[in-house]
């Protein structure tokens, strides 16, 4: 950091990832980060869910990170809420998370490769 400007973007970036993960409308991804997903490799799915949404200026979606889903052996768990459906992922990854978001948040398709129930170890 050199000068005030540059602290100022620093904090206009992260303000944008806060208002980001605040909103209620649209589409909400929700990535578990209990001690298990975090352990599992949450942490790089939700930071390449708000890179993503962001890099994409999907605004209507909101990444938010949430406790315990419930299935430790099955983390990381993401969650994709759009209207009343909800769709439950196993095993995200970073390339998954790209699948995640062109096919299924931009194109309106699951990613029947991930979901919970269709999932094989």
């Amino acid at each position: 950091m050199k000068s005030l400007d540059d602290l100022k973007k620093i904090r206009d970036n992260a303000q944008k990832k806060v208002t980001m993960r605040a909103k209620n409308d649209g589409i909400r991804v929700l990535v578990g980060m209990a001690t298990c997903g975090i352990s599992a490799g949450a942490r790089p799915v939700m930071n390449r869910f708000v890179e993503q949404v962001d890099k994409k200026n999907l605004e209507s979606v909101t990444v938010t990170p949430v406790g315990c889903i419930g299935e430790c052996a099955i983390e990381p768990i993401v969650e994709v809420l759009v209207g009343d459906a909800r769709t439950t992922y196993c095993k995200v990854d970073v390339d998954a998370v790209d699948r995640i978001i062109e096919e299924h948040i931009i194109g309106g398709k699951v990613v029947d490769d991930y979901v919970i129930g269709n999932y094989r170890v």
